[in-house]
């Protein structure tokens, strides 16, 4: 009898320890899910957008992580600068500019930037940044979440980095960006591959390369040409 209860003593204990270990672990792969946004660390969420998701962070808040040294390490934007080729003249569009991470970066190489951004206080405070650092050839422009407010031919190219999970019915807006391009210019995009990755929106939010290339092609661009090796998170699409 004492050897039986002693048996039920040591399985009660071993279930009890294996239950704080399983929490434990539990607990372990919640933090180990952060994601880092634009130098964010993020959980995985359920919010329906990402714009929802990413404003769950002050405009502050969100600008002193995209333009954060953990950004830099990831993002590698000299290299990417030097895959853009010549900018020198180039009229360029930076949708989805934010706290301008590229597009004073693309001024210094002798482009002229639009900035563009769908929030004013964005705007503003590129804006700011711009007359504290007198930098010339960066202009705002506000735009709607459902167009790039371009002129036909207005611009040489269209940057859009990290910005095209944040965009719906992709295909029509990208064919206003198409309209918006001169015809030996080009659009290039920037964004996360589709995979768990230590950086990045959660995985609901990112869109697979796939699909990019299949929203492009309905767009109306039919020279795509996609690089998953220059950065180690991130894949970049030329279209024409």
């Amino acid at each position: 009898m004492k050897s039986t209860k002693l048996v039920i003593t040591a399985m009660l204990l071993t279930a009890i320890v294996g239950c704080k270990e399983a929490d434990k672990k539990s607990e372990k792969q919640e933090i180990t899910q952060e994601m880092h946004h634009g130098g964010e660390h993020l959980k995985k969420d359920d919010t329906k957008t990402a714009n929802e998701y990413m404003h769950k962070s002050s405009v502050d808040e969100l600008i002193e992580r995209f333009d954060s040294p953990e950004r830099d390490a990831y993002q590698k934007p000299a290299i990417v600068l030097d895959y853009l080729g010549d900018l020198e003249g180039k009229k360029i569009m930076d949708i989805g500019a934010g706290s301008g991470y590229f597009s004073v970066k693309l001024a210094e190489k002798g482009a002229h930037v639009i900035a563009a951004d769908v929030s004013e206080d964005f705007q503003a405070a590129l804006k700011k940044r711009i007359e504290a650092n007198n930098i010339e050839d960066i202009e705002l422009r506000k735009i709607p979440y459902d167009s790039p407010n371009l002129s036909a031919g207005e611009v040489d190219m269209v940057l859009i980095v990290n910005t095209y999970h944040h965009i719906e019915n992709r295909s029509a807006y990208f064919a206003k960006v198409k309209e918006g391009i001169q015809s030996d210019g080009e659009l290039v995009i920037i964004d996360f591959l589709k995979k768990e990755l230590p950086v990045g929106p959660p995985l609901n939010h990112k869109v697979a390369l796939e699909t990019v290339k299949a929203e492009l092609k309905e767009a109306g661009y039919t020279n795509i040409d996609v690089n998953t090796n220059l950065l180690p998170y991130q894949f970049i699409i030329k279209a024409k």
